[in-house]
């Protein structure tokens, strides 16, 4: 497993980490306090879990596993797909400590600007990363096997 790979795979443990105990807090403060939360924070922890954890999770096992790019295959770079990681944990970082603050506080123009680009961040940094793995979405061995009629 490559350094990529490890980064993509450890960095969505520990957005799993604070999306679950964010949860934890959301469950205890509302069914033992009465507390019932912004819906900020809500998708705060929604977003921790789905982008940092799911998505990021999805991502570092793809780039482990499908198969190699080939030679010819222009869209791969593997510096792209480690910006794309940059992106993408930057992004969701800043969208769960704004969306947090943003619970806290009437939001301002500027918190509402930095929602927006994290938000933007997030979606740009996962279409590059594919943009750039979508050559190595392919058969290696299996269209032989298909076109001799075996189902799988």
């Amino acid at each position: 497993m490559f350094s990529t790979v490890r980064y993509f795979i450890k960095t969505s443990i520990i957005f799993l980490l604070l999306g679950i105990v964010t949860g934890l807090y959301l469950l205890i403060a509302r069914y033992y306090f009465g507390i019932w939360h912004h819906p900020d924070l809500i998708s705060a922890h929604t977003h921790i879990i789905l982008v940092g954890f799911v998505m990021m999770m999805i991502m570092g096992v793809a780039l482990w596993f499908f198969p190699r790019p080939e030679k010819d295959d222009k869209l791969y770079n593997p510096a792209l797909i480690l910006t794309t990681y940059y992106i993408i944990t930057v992004s969701t970082i800043i969208r769960f400590i704004s969306e947090v603050v943003s619970s806290c506080l009437t939001p301002t123009e500027i918190l509402k600007f930095i929602l927006t680009i994290s938000a933007i961040g997030q979606v740009v940094g996962i279409v590059l990363f594919f943009i750039s793995m979508w050559g190595r979405i392919r058969s290696v061995g299996s269209h032989i096997r298909e076109a001799k009629g075996e189902k799988f």
